[in-house]
């Protein structure tokens, strides 16, 4: 019987067409995150959606955008992006879209990338109130290039009206999992695991992670899916959480 409340992203089928990734992960849950991105891209596959029984959310392409591009034609197109990729998710009826914070090439390029960032917050923000899909901003892993990784931004998305994505394992390698746990209001979860060393992407129960602990802790109401390495991994964790799960 499917496990309702745990989805699996197609990050770890992203080697099968959607149709087969959407087929095998409907056999083991109604929830799929599809990772908008390569072959997934709801640009070219929206209709396969329609062919399962399934929840949505949506990740938002990593490889191309980029919502701190210092480069004010990239940002903007960066958000044309979201936008389109937003009428999508109203379409299929996805409660999440995940947006990654945006990065920067060098440091010489830090402080215009985050008033870029912060141009490109106020843009999504007014884009939220014309959707009704939820955009949620995900905290990102160890990684010096990248922004929100601290849980001190959480109060910048809250003050506009934007959710937040908590990707445990991001979390876990910064070392700072419990304080996002305390402050966050997540209204998105990705799951998986590791041992605090690298963004490994292991099966939940397969690292050091206290899941236990995790979902006590985030709220009822928030989507959560398994990002994991392989599907095998994503059938662990479902075998790892569903005796934690509240």
């Amino acid at each position: 019987m499917p496990d309702e409340r745990i989805g699996c992203s197609t990050c770890c089928l992203m080697d099968r067409p959607l149709d087969e990734a959407l087929g095998l992960i409907s056999s083991r849950t109604d929830l799929a995150e599809i990772l908008s991105d390569g072959p997934h891209s709801l640009f070219l596959a929206e209709e396969t959606c329609y062919s399962f029984d399934l929840g949505y959310t949506v990740h938002a392409p990593v490889a191309d955008v980029n919502i701190a591009s210092e480069n004010e034609h990239l940002r903007r197109a960066t958000i044309r992006v979201l936008a389109d990729l937003a009428s999508v998710c109203d379409r299929i009826g996805a409660a999440r879209l995940v947006i990654h914070p945006g990065h920067i090439w060098g440091e010489e390029v830090r402080d215009a990338a985050r008033r870029a960032l912060d141009r490109s917050l106020d843009d999504l923000a007014a884009l939220q109130r014309e959707v009704s899909v939820r955009f949620a901003i995900e905290n990102m892993g160890a990684w010096d290039i990248c922004f929100f990784r601290e849980p001190g931004f959480l109060d910048r998305l809250a003050a506009l009206d934007l959710g937040f994505a908590l990707d445990v394992g991001h979390a876990h390698v910064n070392g700072n999992l419990e304080a996002f746990l305390e402050e966050g209001e997540a209204i998105h979860v990705h799951l998986h695991d590791n041992c605090g060393n690298r963004d490994d992407h292991l099966g939940c129960g397969e690292g050091e992670i206290d899941f236990l602990r995790v979902l006590q802790a985030v709220p009822r109401s928030a989507t959560k899916v398994v990002e994991p390495s392989s599907f095998q991994q994503y059938e662990r964790s479902l075998e790892h959480l569903r005796p934690l799960s509240p």
